[in-house]
């Protein structure tokens, strides 16, 4: 990859999280890497395709940070309270690419217009299902290992990850309420969801 394309993919990222992907102009991009507008072409076809690498990028970080953790961890409890914890450990620029990504989920639906788009949504539809399908099977496990209260596990998942986009709607790099005090708050409320006691993890204050 390009040093001039993670410039711009970095600068879309900011863009599309501070501002909206909608109210983000491509010409406005442009700008912040410093190149006129008919350059960005050379490295994507559209807004649309850079938005649909943002987002696959996102879901390849959390897939490969999820698989990392899983596979080291013997103790399924301590193994998921590593995960919850990994989630939340993210820099300004990450939490700009997962509001991203949360916010122009829905634009990974329908098909796209041309064969690049269409390859780069494809990639970041299969990135979401390999992630819910490996949080799925972890969280089976644990069930079967009786290290987690019994329940559905993809119906879990899907409510975990959903309280956790749900995070990202709001929350603001620098705004009124810190990470860690999110993270503390919602790591409790995820660990309670899933049936651990609230004592099984004193949340860390996030880096």
């Amino acid at each position: 990859m390009s040093a001039k394309r993670d410039d711009i993919l970095a600068a879309a990222t900011e863009r599309f999280g501070r501002d909206g992907y909608e109210d983000t102009k491509w010409a406005d991009i442009a700008s912040d890497v410093g190149v006129g507008p008919t350059a960005l072409y050379h490295y994507f076809e559209s807004k649309q395709h850079c938005v649909y690498v943002i987002m696959e990028q996102a879901l390849e970080s959390f897939s490969t940070r999820f698989a990392d953790i899983t596979v080291a961890g013997d103790d399924p409890v301590q193994t998921l309270i590593a995960v919850i914890d990994d989630v939340f450990d993210v820099d300004d620029h990450d939490v700009q690419r997962i509001r991203v990504l949360v916010a122009e989920q829905g634009l990974l639906a329908g098909p796209s217009g041309s064969p690049r788009e269409e390859e780069a949504r494809v990639a970041a539809r299969a990135r979401t299902r390999e992630l819910e399908l490996a949080w799925a099977a972890f969280l089976s496990d644990a069930m079967q290992r009786g290290a987690i209260p019994q329940s559905d596990a993809r119906l879990m998942t899907r409510a975990i990850l959903g309280l956790y986009n749900s995070i990202w709607q709001w929350y603001r790099p620098n705004g009124i309420v810190a990470l860690d005090a999110v993270a503390g708050f919602f790591i409790g409320r995820i660990l309670a969801m899933i049936g651990l006691p609230p004592d099984v993890h004193d949340v860390p204050l996030v880096a």
